[in-house]
């Protein structure tokens, strides 16, 4: 919903502004990407030790969490407070989106700093069972964000327009809002899990070599799949601004009906993963197949909603005509895109993970993105000059041409796994 809000209120004031913080926002993308898999490893465990009840065990994953996550944190800031410019330099060659994608990354930079922390303490409100206190968490930042866009890049109530630092602005004050909120409750309320001070000092050697085993595929997952969307953006950059301004908007649309299949992955794992940790293995497997199923559903009603919303789109984010027609093509695309999209999402993120089968989902970007779409992507826009919805094209292979593969990977039930350990062990 931020990234629609950014996108409609900077599309109305100006195109450029609009296509600058898309590109900009990339870096934050691949942030997040890393930040999904440090706690996406938390969710696996999380979710098994919670179903085995060992509360604990469930502490010290935490804690290595918040210090991984903290980490990355940091290093996001450095890069794109110290060096905006040569950041922006990577997504486009335009020097109008390079100067005013700067501007947006030093002050938005400051909300980096927050955002690793505030998904550690989000995720493990949602495996705890406070996952509707986590949502109002969230879409409180939300509103508050957008209403900041409101203020900062239009003006309202007569304040001076900021344009894209506006944007930046009103991101960096959600996300004080949202970590500060997350931090107070879970210290002032014993039924949240809160971090020790002893867990964030020393690790537990067992647990985290635990850790680390479901982390690294997952993680090299997430970076070539982040780094791969990185470049996709990036090769629509390169051909042109219409091209840009049609694939932020495509972009926005294609996130928002995402937060469907991804808000059933998320709750595929922590369903699954509490039965496995619990043991009912058989139970857990049970699940795993109907969620399955759900994931199909919700891939068709995904490229429904992408088809529905096309015709909308063009009142209210005014584009040029060549934009609007590259839109309508990118949409179409989509459409077709998002039942991979969904079915990959619930399967291997949620049903995979959740018995940590975690080296499956690396295998499989590594052979069909980097192996096919990425390269085809990349030979059209800078040696054979494809049409853009040709390139565009490419850039959506890879998710449906895993279907088949992971529909084979699911039925030998190698996910169907307790990866629990006895408290003598973690001792």
């Amino acid at each position: 919903m931020v990234a629609v809000a950014d996108a409609l209120m900077l599309g109305n004031v100006e195109q450029d502004m609009m296509s600058a913080v898309s590109l900009a926002t990339q870096v934050q993308f691949i942030q997040n990407m890393i930040l999904y898999t440090i706690t996406s490893a938390l969710a696996v465990l999380g979710a098994q030790y919670i179903g085995k009840g060992d509360k604990k065990a469930l502490n010290d994953i935490f804690c290595l969490t918040l210090r991984l996550s903290g980490a990355l944190s940091v290093v996001c800031f450095s890069l794109c407070f110290f060096f905006p410019e040569t950041l922006m330099k990577i997504f486009t060659n335009r020097p109008e989106l390079i100067s005013l994608g700067a501007d947006y990354l030093k002050i938005a930079s400051f909300s980096y700093l927050l955002t690793g922390l505030s998904q550690c303490y989000l995720r493990i409100m949602k495996l705890s069972g406070h996952a509707t206190m986590a949502a109002v968490i969230s879409g409180t930042a939300v509103l508050l964000n957008i209403f900041g866009n409101a203020l900062f890049i239009l003006g309202l109530f007569g304040l001076t327009p900021m344009g894209v630092e506006g944007a930046a602005l009103s991101t960096l004050i959600a996300r004080i809002v949202e970590f500060g909120w997350a931090f107070i409750i879970s210290t002032a309320n014993k039924k949240y899990i809160r971090p020790s001070f002893k867990g964030l000092i020393h690790r537990n050697k067992v647990l985290s070599k635990d850790f680390y085993i479901i982390l690294w595929p997952i993680l090299a997952a997430g970076l070539i799949w982040a780094v791969s969307f990185t470049s996709y953006t990036a090769f629509m950059g390169h051909l042109g601004n219409d091209t840009a301004a049609a694939n932020s908007v495509a972009a926005v649309v294609r996130d928002l009906v995402c937060c469907l299949c991804n808000g059933l992955a998320g709750a595929a794992g922590i369903i699954v993963g509490n039965e496995l940790g619990e043991g009912n293995l058989d139970r857990g497997k049970a699940y795993g197949i109907r969620l399955m199923k759900i994931a199909y559903i919700c891939g068709f009603i995904s490229t429904a909603l992408m088809l529905i919303a096309t015709p909308f789109l063009f009142n209210i984010v005014k584009l040029t005509k060549e934009a609007q027609s590259l839109l309508t093509g990118m949409m179409i695309i989509m459409a077709v895109y998002m039942i991979g999209r969904a079915v990959n999402t619930i399967v291997i993120n949620g049903i995979f993970s959740a018995g940590g089968d975690t080296k499956f989902d690396m295998y499989s970007l590594a052979i069909v993105t980097w192996g096919v779409a990425v390269p085809l992507a990349a030979l059209g826009t800078f040696l054979f000059n494809w049409h853009p919805l040709v390139v565009y094209a490419c850039t959506c292979l890879d998710e449906v041409g895993k279907i088949p593969w992971v529909m084979v990977h699911f039925r030998k039930y190698k996910w169907v796994k307790d990866l629990t350990r006895p408290q003598e062990e973690l001792a």
